[in-house]
């Protein structure tokens, strides 16, 4: 029966090769539109809602960034996949108590929302010795059920980023409302991108906002379009597994 599963396994890999190129595609004709380059912009895997084979499959596809929402989830696929030359992002929640078992094993966190999260990251960093990258998550839509730092907050926090040395703050992260279609993803995109435009001209040293990391599977073109240099696309590179869910 095991090998019958790992059969079925192995045979989707050619369907999330496909899958791959297909969103590889669509953020060269974005980028093109838009007039920028591919190099511009990286994407994130995101394996959230698959199991650690599958996650395997998409990084030996040619996608060596992955993202996950939830810490747990994260350590369990970054230990079982620790043979491989994985870049993980962390690009959800991520609760202070959480800090000390996530740092060793991430590229970059994209969802730093609070004032209390960064000091437990520059905490715990001084006790490794090391410079953590992260995104500071924006909450431009205004939800509330959306985790992040309103415009005013945030704007007020840039100047205060030197209290944090081992913190580096690489630049912004958004959700679209899901309340609204395309054209009002693009215009949360746009605002962060102008958010980010008139912050950046009052950064303290040390401090670059150059990565703007929005846009998923149902808006990373429009995401592209507005200046996004990270996209987060997780369904659009699994559709058609029957295997996928751990």
């Amino acid at each position: 029966m095991l090998d019958l599963l790992c059969l079925d396994a192995m045979s989707e890999a050619p369907l999330i090769t496909r899958n791959l190129d297909q969103v590889l595609e669509k953020i060269a004709v974005a980028a093109g539109v838009a007039g920028r380059s591919t190099e511009e912009i990286q994407l994130v895997g995101v394996t959230k809602y698959v199991n650690t084979d599958v996650a395997r499959m998409l990084f030996e596809a040619g996608c060596s960034t992955l993202g996950e929402s939830r810490p747990q989830e994260l350590w369990r696929k970054s230990d079982c996949l620790n043979t491989l030359s994985v870049n993980w992002h962390l690009i959800g929640h991520l609760q202070t108590n959480k800090v000390r078992r996530t740092l060793p094993q991430v590229a970059l966190i994209h969802s730093v929302d609070s004032v209390r999260l960064l000091e437990a990251i520059e905490k715990e960093a001084v006790g490794i010795s090391q410079t953590i990258r992260v995104l500071l998550e924006v909450n431009v839509s205004g939800d509330v059920s959306k985790h992040g730092f309103l415009p005013t907050a945030a704007e007020q926090l840039i100047s205060k980023l030197v209290n944090y040395p081992h913190v580096k703050v690489c630049g912004l992260m958004t959700m679209a409302s899901l309340r609204g279609d395309k054209d009002q993803a693009r215009s949360d995109f746009s605002r962060l991108r102008n958010l980010r435009d008139r912050w950046q001209l009052d950064c303290p040293p040390g401090v670059s906002l150059q990565e703007l990391s929005m846009g998923m599977t149902r808006d990373f073109e429009q995401a592209i379009q507005e200046g996004a240099t990270m996209v987060r696309v997780g369904s659009a590179l699994f559709e058609g597994l029957k295997s996928n869910r751990d």
